[in-house]
This record gives structure tokens, sequence and C-alpha cells, in this order.
């Protein structure tokens, strides 16, 4: 950035794209450093940093390289612009005028720091390459594309923000350019990213960017007052990052809420809104603001009083001391430290030293970076031992050794534990083993059978600390005594430099200066293993203060599940796969999900028992925002009706209305189950751990509430109480045997073949599919027309001609997915004699395709289902007992269909293996590989009917490959659209007029959905059909908006009784509430816009979130999505604009769908590529990407 001095065109600020990134990153700092250049306040210096200077030079070569091969490659047509100042504005013109020559010439393949510049911009480009640099070419034929090195090993946001202002530099010269960007990484990687996917989100920070500067007043210049802290600008809504060098200063002088340990800033903006300012005010406050527990204010407000009341400079910085003073301190939560294991004699105390900017390799694909260069270790007698590694070579045998010294350890001490400070050391380790392909299941069995301690999580539970910081080295002196470390070597950072300077000491033959800083080296990280230890000790003393003893070692229900050896062995032949000379990539890909497939669902259920267990374990403060949790709120609960013992029972029952907070996504279903938390010690007996604090029980929900549920609860041996619960947590998952078994006998197959190519895999609809193989048929090719055609048909002959293998139909909103889907089953039961599975992720979808199946032809008495539950006695088809599939099947040996769930299908004892022709997945968008592996054995062919467009795949756990990703998703493998070769498109939808299909079209398929003629003939009078945004400003508004919640009152009754014409056949009406529908991702925002429009007497008009309108359709559709910034949202803008949560929500509409929402959506930066290309699609979609 600079500032050009009004020489009678007016001053200016003139920005580059690395402004974009600094704004981005801090806006507060940014308008400070443009005060700082008009002279209004000092400029702040910021602090040295030696490792970021030593990247700097790093990418500098790594350019510099890029340059010398593009030389090379291209001799004589690669153009060099001279490094040019920014500030020389001659200079600028003459470098603008070179690359605008070069731009022109064909015979140009690679210009070099590209220069360009406007009024307010001037921007320097690594690379512009033409798209085909091999051959010279006409502009137009061959246009350019932007290129930019970064040394990073992923794609950054702020680096794409660069790419897509050169491009967009090259837009406004009218030079052809290409649709992508790419950015190459450090590790010779290619990052490319569509320009679409970028371009809005720019022009969203440059106007951003432009909005900053004219607030600052330029023509004001000195005289101007500069930004002051806590001044948001109004509608401007500054925001402040609260970290760097000049927010730092700022928070530090006005003792801002930010100096408190662990503020969140959604914590200090609820906070401020209830007057508390500064640390002394939160000290000092009573009571809680509004949306902020109890338990959080309380922890927030002990911190803040510890680090007031510390003389070790809770606040400001302390001076420099020979002895650091002793911060103050508080264990809040004694049972925290319950968590640690009994001491051992055997026990380790671990730190590593690495340097992350490490290599040894040239650029190229795979090169690696990163090295862990001191391991280091003590003993329970502080004994200190070390292992370098000053190469890949020596860091592969350092690994080794160290676990050799753990195994034999082990095998002495078989309690011993290995404690660190923060997840640095075995997430490191893993990563290592990884890199190496050696003793990954050895790194593997440590961390699950709980070995490593981290320290960290149980001081931030247990202890409130007079600190700003909770890094070991702040603790110190609470354990260190007169040894608290006084040595020049203070950060890690710092540590990385003497290390980088040690050799390059010794590579310069100064064996001895080198040595000796590498002893210094060893010392510090000595020190770093005794503090360790000596923390450890500490915290067991304050465990006995409290009446503690370390627990035992974590209860087996705890502990994460161990891999079957089905799963060893293909991760073994995976493995050996990746090793060949040649190795088969989808073979490899295939090998390991299948691996990952075989424990899918013993993972599922320990990460759900985990997260469960900690809930017990913690206060609520730290799970309450987590999904498919409800906090309650006692004054909104009563009990309907009390203990009593119903008709017929022997066991006394109440019924409670339970009401309170429902955490962002949380889903609750009548006839379910969920667990109710108590608090300990409860009113009835209950088998607890020492180290719980809440008991669950498990009852099932009656009714669900649009702010909690009623549930019916069972006296426990005899007792009764009058308290209530404190939340409800979701219920246990369902028993997986059958599916369990089902992959492991499909894997075995697999494991016979023993495949190293995909050739030499089993021949079997589920292989095909995690092959991505295109479908096999006995005809060898899938057959289609041109155009439209008979979907029904061609779908049908597609399925006959399979050869054991599978087929994807994907069925956008209104395309009539369950007509032809159900259509396709009719014609092969009547005509082909079919027998035919239907299996889906709910009982109610499947149902609904039985039902349809039904209308399309098939009698009912042929079509079959267990139903969930006592059967209404309103089906179709034929309600039959759960294990009388085989009875039915017999009966009807001309052809049937049967439904169930993947339990059902996947069970020998239910639908015998390989005993239907076909099954149909409904809903395959959501339906996930390994529950696909498990099904397939029922049938020879699959037919994968659904749209990953719409609502995704949901997983409980972490999977070490994407097997909980959706089947269908998985055979698109990212595309919007199915692929030609893998299956079909429908691409005509019934419900959506042309202008709103038109841009569902553009934000989720690529422009290739069209609608019916027919739905033009939908009007609604007055009211232009399409995407209408309604953009209101507000702030501070997190899952629920009042603004937005009178808008859609607004909108309802501009809208109701308005005259529609639903179809060119129906007279027009008075539209009705039934005629709408509002969508919104929060349970909160729906609690307030149902009150709202109730208050109004409006109640009528259906309000939910994306999951609840899924498949549904109205006249209006009305999105209001709450959150004033994704900075105010829970989960971020990636959450809030999921593409796919956008496309449900808007493609409910037929003729309008209003889009609701706060301006400041859009003048956040996401932190992912992802979050920008959704952000981008947003921007599109409300009309906000105009250049």
């Amino acid at each position: 950035m600079r500032y050009i001095e009004d020489t009678g065109d007016g001053a200016r600020i003139v920005w580059s794209a690395s402004d974009l990134k600094a704004a981005a990153e801090c806006e507060f700092a940014w308008l400070r450093a443009i005060d700082a250049k008009l002279g209004r306040v000092p400029a702040v210096v910021e602090p040295e940093d030696l490792t970021l200077e030593r990247a700097g030079r790093l990418g500098t070569q790594h350019e510099l390289r890029q340059l010398e091969a593009y030389r090379a490659q291209y001799p004589g047509r690669v153009v060099e612009l001279p490094e040019t100042r920014s500030s020389d504005a001659a200079a600028v013109a003459a470098a603008v005028a070179a690359t605008t020559a070069a731009l022109a010439d064909p015979a140009v393949a690679v210009i070099y720091q590209a220069v360009f510049a406007t009024e307010e911009f001037v921007g320097f480009a690594d690379f512009l390459v033409r798209d085909d640099p091999a051959r010279p070419a006409d502009a137009a034929a061959n246009p350019w594309v932007v290129q930019d090195t970064k040394l990073a090993r992923h794609a950054r946001v702020t680096a794409l923000m660069q790419l897509a202002a050169y491009a967009d530099q090259l837009d406004r010269l009218g030079v052809p350019r290409s649709g992508r960007v790419e950015l190459l990484l450090g590790d010779g990687t290619t990052s490319t990213h569509a320009v679409s996917d970028l371009l809005p989100v720019f022009r969203l920070r440059r106007q951003r960017l432009r909005a900053l500067v004219a607030d600052r007043d330029i023509a004001a210049g000195a005289t101007g007052a500069p930004i002051a802290w806590g001044d948001d600008r109004g509608e401007l809504r500054i925001v402040a990052c609260g970290r760097c060098a000049t927010c730092d200063a700022e928070v530090v002088a006005h003792r801002d809420l930010l100096l408190v340990a662990g503020m969140r800033p959604v914590q200090r903006d609820r906070l401020r809104a209830a007057g508390i300012h500064t640390i002394d005010d939160l000290a000092a406050a009573s009571a809680p603001p509004e949306r902020m527990s109890g338990d959080t204010f309380a922890g927030l407000r002990t911190q803040a009083r510890l680090q007031l009341d510390s003389p070790a400079g809770g606040v400001g910085e302390t001076a420099t001391a020979a002895a650091p003073p002793v911060p103050t301190f508080e264990v809040v939560f004694p049972k925290a430290i319950g968590a640690l294991p009994r001491p051992d004699r055997g026990d380790l105390f671990f730190d590593f030293e690495g340097d992350p900017l490490y290599t040894e390799a040239a650029d190229g694909v795979g090169a690696m970076w990163g090295i862990d260069y001191l391991f280091g270790w003590v003993d329970d007698d502080e004994q200190y031992a070390a292992l370098w590694a000053h190469s890949f070579a020596d860091e592969k045998r350092a690994l080794e050794d160290f676990l050799d010294v753990v195994a034999l350890r082990r095998r002495a001490h078989p309690g011993m534990h290995i404690y660190h400070y923060a997840p640095y050391e075995p997430t490191h380790l893993l990563a290592m083993a990884a890199r190496y392909g050696v003793r990954e299941a050895e790194v593997d069995t440590l961390l699950r059978e709980g070995v490593f301690v981290d320290l960290y999580p149980i001081v931030r539970r247990a202890l409130r600390v007079g600190s700003r910081s909770y890094s070991i080295k702040k603790l110190e002196p609470l354990y260190m005594g007169a040894e608290v470390r006084t040595s020049d070597v203070q950060r890690g950072d710092d540590s990385i430099v003497k290390y980088v300077e040690a050799r390059e000491l010794i590579d310069a033959g100064a064996d001895a200066a080198g040595a000796a800083i590498l002893d210094d080296l060893a010392d510090y990280n000595r020190y770093d293993c005794v503090s360790t230890r000596r923390l450890r000790n500490w915290l067991v003393e304050r465990a006995r203060e409290s009446k503690l003893l370390p627990s035992a070692d974590v209860d087996a229900a705890e502990r994460p599940y161990e891999p079957s050896p089905r799963a060893d062995a293909l991760t073994r032949m995976a493995g050996a796969a990746e090793r060949d000379d040649a190795p088969d990539v989808a073979a490899v890909t295939a090998l390991k999900l299948a691996a990952a497939a075989i424990d899918y669902y013993p993972r599922e259920a320990k990460t759900f028992w985990a997260t469960h267990f900690l809930r017990l374990r913690e206060p609520v403060s730290i799970w309450e925002d987590t999904r498919d949790v409800v906090v309650f709120d006692h004054d909104r609960c009563r009990v309907l009706s009390d203990w009593h013992v119903p008709e017929g029972g022997r066991v006394q029952r109440r019924v409670i209305e339970l009401r309170g907070d429902l955490a962002p996504g949380t889903k609750l279903s009548a006839g379910g189950a969920v667990f109710l938390l108590y608090e300990l010690p409860t009113p009835f007996p209950v088998d607890t751990s020492p180290r719980w604090i809440h008991a669950a029980r498990s009852v099932r929900v009656v009714d669900v509430l649009d702010d909690g549920m009623v549930v019916e609860e069972n006296s426990v041996q005899g007792f009764t109480w009058q308290e209530l619960p404190i939340a409800s947590t979701p219920p246990a998952p369902p028993q997986a045997g059958s599916q369990q078994a089902a992959i492991g006998q499909w894997a075995d197959a697999i494991i016979q073949a023993a495949p190293l190519h995909s050739a030499a895999f089993p021949s079997d609809a589920a292989t095909d599919l995690l092959l991505r193989r295109v479908p096999r048929t006995r005809s060898g090719a899938l057959a289609r027309s041109e155009g439209l055609g008979d979907a029904v048909d061609e779908i049908a002959r597609a399925v006959d001609d399979l050869d054991r293998s599978y087929l994807a139909v994907q069925g956008p909103p209104g395309t009539g997915k369950t007509y032809v889907g159900s259509h396709v089953v009719a014609r092969l039961v009547r005509e082909k004699g079919y027998r035919v599975g239907v299996v889906a992720q709910s009982h109610a979808v499947v149902e609904n395709m039985l039902a349809r199946i039904v209308d399309a032809g098939v009698p009912g008495e042929r079509v079959a289902k267990a139903t969930k539950g006592t059967a209404s006695g309103a089906e179709s088809f034929t309600v039959i007992a759960k294990d009388g599939y085989a009875a039915f099947a017999a009966a009807h040996p001309e052809g049937f269909v049967i439904g169930g769930t993947a339990w059902d299908l996947s069970h020998a004892g239910r639908v015998p293996r390989a005993s239907l022709d076909l099954l149909v997945i409904d809903e395959a968008g959501q339906f996930s590989l390994a529950s696909t592996i498990a099904v397939s054995v029922a049938a020879p062919r699959l037919l994968l009917l659904g749209d990953p467009q719409q609502l995704p795949q949901v997983s409980q756990g972490t999977h070490p490959e994407p097997v909980d990703t959706s089947a269908l998703g998985w055979v698109m493998d990212g595309a919007a659209v199915v692929p030609d070769d893998r299956g079909f498109f429908l691409a005509q939808t019934r419900r959506m007029r042309p202008e709103v299909a038109g841009p569902v079209s553009q934000l989720s398929y690529e422009g290739r959905l069209a609608a019916h003629p027919s739905t033009s003939a939908r009007r609604l009078e007055g009211v232009a059909a399409g995407v209408v945004p309604v953009a209101l400003t507000h702030a501070g508004n997190a899952t629920q908006s009042p603004e937005e919640a009178d808008a859609v009152l607004a909108l309802a009754r501009d809208l109701l009784g308005r005259a529609w014409t639903p179809s060119a056949h129906v007279p027009p009406r008075p539209l009705t509430a039934a005629d709408l529908i509002v969508v919104t991702p929060y349970n909160a925002q729906q609690v307030l816009v149902e009150s709202v429009l109730a208050d109004a007497g409006l109640g009528e008009i259906p309000v939910g979130t994306v999951d609840k309108f899924q498949g549904q359709e109205a006249a209006v559709a009305i999105v209001s999505l709450a959150a004033s910034s994704g900075r105010d949202a829970p989960r971020g803008l990636e959450f809030l604009l999921l593409q796919n949560r956008l496309n449900v929500a808007v493609s409910r509409a037929e003729h309008t769908a209003f889009v609701v929402y706060g301006t400041g959506l859009l003048d956040d930066l996401p932190r992912t590529p992802d979050g920008v290309a959704r952000l981008s699609a947003f921007a599109r979609l409300v009309g906000a990407d105009a250049p």
C-alpha cells in the first residue's frame, strides 16, 4: 500500500493484492496502517520474526526455480520483467507497457513478474503462462493462465484472492484468459481453481477495500481522525483480529476483554452488549449476559479475576526478571485431574523440536517438507535421552529407534505412559510413520491404548491460571521453583532459527561452533521434558489436595475401536499395491476404502460412545453447542403427568415437557430415544465412574416441540424423584451386526484375490463402485438416446443390461426421481419377473417408494415390507413380519418388490445373499459407501437413485478413508452432474419456473438443469418469478435474527391472498398459508419465526430447517439465513452457505424464492478454498457478484 499525495487529481491510496491479504487478516490494523501513511498516528513496528523472514527467502528460491524450469522448457519464449518498486511511478508505467506488449505477442509462452496498474491498484503476478505453452497461437485459442508460486503445501484463501486479482486485470484489459488459475505449491503439486469460484469473492473483497479506504477520508490528510479502538464505524462493522501487534497494543491500553485468556469473539460481543467492556468490568460482574450459560460466564469471570490479581502479569507484560513471578491459580474442576493415569516408574516425558521448512529435494511432485530434528525425553528420575535427525533418513531411523525404546519400556512397565503438552507429539509420530511407511500399526496401537497423555486439555479444564497464555512456559513458575528458565531460546520458533544456524556452521566447517548451538538446543529440549514431568507431578499434588486419586487406565468402553484382522490384511495389500513399480491408483484407493469399510460401524459406534462419555465427564459449557444436544431451561419445563403405574403396566412412569436451547443442527423424532443427563449425585441409583459429573438415562420421546420435547421416563428400581434433567443428548447408535457381517463376507473375496491392480479385483457391483469403474454391461456399452428421450425406458433397459454392476441416476429437485425409479422397477417386475429390493436411510423413504411402485402398476400383494412399529392400515403394500421376507419371496416366483433398512437387506437370515435381481438404493446421495457395500450382497445389480447436490450424508465418526461419503457422491467424484458414462441425469424439472430453475441450475448443476415448458404457466399476481434477494443490515445475530423474522412476516402478509395460478389447467385462487414455506438453517430461527408468525395470526405457515422440507414444494419459499456474518455463524460460512442446503432451500419454490440474509455475510473472507467457492455461488445467487 502506498499513499499518493494530491498533485491536482486528488490524493489517493494505491493498494496491491497483498493488501487484500492484510485487510482480510485484520481490518483495524490495515486502517491504522493507512492512518500511519497519512501521518495521523505513528506506524506500528512489527516484532522481528526470523522464521517468517526465512520463509520469505525460501519462497523466493522456489519462485526462481520455477522460472529456471520455464527458461529451460521454453527457450527464448519467456519474457522477464525487471523487479519494480510500486512507489516508482515511471518504472511501473514502463513495466505495464512491457506486460501489455508481451500479452499481445503470440510467440511469448511465459511472462514473469507481469505488472498491472490502475488508479487504485498495482499488482505483480509471478507468472502468466499460455494455456498450451508448447505452441504459439492466436490469443483467443491460447489464453493466459495466472500462476503464483507459494511455499505452502496447501492452497490458502489469501493466495487465491491474489490470483483472482490478476485474472480480473486480464479481464479489464480484454485479454483472453483461461477459466482456471494455478498455485504452484512448495511440495511440487499444482492446486487448480476455477476463476468463477474466485472472482465474485474477489469483487466483494475489492468493494470492501474501497469502502474501508473511503472511510479514512484521505483528502483530510494528517488532520483526519485515526480509527479508534472499539469503533466499528457503524454499518461498516470493522473487524479487529485482536491478536496482531496493532491490536495487542490497543487491547492492553484499553484493558479490553480480549485480555482474558480463552475469550472468544462471540463471548466478547455478548459481554459488551450487556455493558461489560473491560477485564475489570468482567471480574466485578454478577450475572451472565443473554445467550451465555452460567458455567461459561463463571469460568471467564474467574479467569479475569485471577489475571487481575496475578503478580505474573496477567494483564500487561511484566518486566523481565531473573525469577518470573508465580501466577495465581485456582482448581475449578478437580475431577479433570482425575483423568490422569496413575504415575508409573516407567513413565516418559516427551518433546519434539522441529523445523517445518526443512526439505531436501528441489521442487518436484511429492517433495517432503518439515523435519523433527530432535526427539527428547526424560524418565521418572529426570534422566535425559535424545535422538538427533539431520536428514529424512535420520528422522526415519530416529522414529524406529524411539518406538523400540517405548516397546522395551512397555514390556518392563506395562502401566507406563508418555506425557506431553499439546497434541504435537502423537500427531507428528503418526504422520511420520505414514510418511515413511513404517511402524504405523505400532503408533496406532499406542494411540488407541491411551499411552500418550496430553496435559494441556487437563490443565485447561481443571485450572484457571492468572495468565493471558496457558503455554507451558507461562505455567512453569508454578512448579519449577528456582529452575525457571532464563535461556536465550524462549520460543519454539527461536530454536528453529538456532538449529538452521548450527547446520549452516557445520556445513561451512565450523563444527565446534555448530555443536555448541546444538548442545544448547538439547539443553532447551531437556528442560521442556523436565518441565512436563514436574507439571504432571504438580497436577497430581493438586488432585490429592482435592481428595482425588489419579485414575486407572481408560475403561474399555471408552477406548477407540481396535482394527479387525480383515482391515489389517486389506491395509497391507494397499501398501503393497502402493509400492508396486507401476502403482494402480484406483486399486490402491479401493483397497484402502475396503479396509476402512470393515471397521466403519465399530468406528462410528466408538466415536459416539467416546463423545457420550466426554459429556458425562465435562461441564455443560464444554459441549452445549454440539449437534443433537438440548440444554434445558427449567423455568420452561414442567411435569405433564406425575409418577404413576399406567394401566397394564408394572413400572412407575412420568411424562415431562422439556424445553430449552437446541444446538445448531439438532434433530429430534417422536418415537425415538434420547439420553437425559442428570447431575451427580442423582436421586436414583446409577452406575457411575469416579470421573463422571453427570449420569445418563435413555428415554423415549413422545412428542417433538419447536424448542424441546415431551419424554416418557420410567422409575429406577422403585425410586421416583422430582428433579428434572439438565440436558438431552443423542441416543445410542443402532447395532450393526448384520451390516458388519455382510461387509466382512464381501471383503473376504478381495482378500482371497489379493489384487494389486484393478483388473484383478472380483467382479461385483460394490467393487465397481469403489474402483469408480464405468458400469459393466453385457452389451459392452451403456445405451442411451440423443436428447431427453424416455427416461424410464432407457434406465430400465440399462439396468437389465448390467453385468454385476451399478447404475447411477441423479434426480435434481422436481425432476421426478421417485416417479422414474418406481416406474423402472414396475416395468422390470412386470415384464422381466425381477425380484427387487428397495433400501434407504429411513423407513419413510422406503415406504414412499413402495407406495409409488404400487401406483406404477405392481399389485400391492407383490410389494412388501415389515413396518417400523404398528402398521397404520393405510399401506398400499403388503405388511409382513420382520422374518417374513423368505416366505413372501417364495410365494411370488413371478417377481416381487421388498423394502427394508440396511439391517434387513444385509441380514442373510432375512434376505439371502444374491437372492434379488436388483437392489434400488433410494436417496443414494445420503447413503454411505460402507452401507452400500453391506447391502450389495443381496443383489448383483445396484440402482443408485438420488442427488448428492442436495442434503449430504451425515456421519458420526472420523474415518481414515472416505467410506462415509455417499455412494452416489463417490461415483460422481466431485462433479456437479453425474458423468454420462456412469448413469443418467434427469435434466428437466417440473417444479420450478425457469426463473427459479436457472439460478438453481447455475448454483448446483453446471447450468444443465432446465424447467419443463409447463412451469411457465404458473403465475403469482404482482410478484416477480425467480430468486429474489432481501438484504438486511443487522449485527451480532448467530442462530436467530429478529430483523429477518420481521422481514419474513412482512413478506407473508404481502403475499397471502394474491391470485395464484398453479398451472395452465387450474384457475387462479388466493394464495394461502399452505402455499408458503419458510426455511432456515437453525432451530433457533425456526422457533423465533414461528412465534412471530403465530403472534400475527399466521401460525399455519410451515417453518422448518432444510431437512424438514426435502422432497416438498410450495408456490413460494422464504429462506432466512439468520446469521449476521460468517464470524457470528456457529459453524462459519462454510456450513451456512453449503450449496447443498441452499439448493434444497431455494428449489422448494415453484414460482419465487425469497432469500433473506444479512449483508455482513458478504463482508467475510472464508477460511478455506471450498468456503470461497460457496460464498461466490451465494453471491451469484443473490446478485451480489457484479464487477
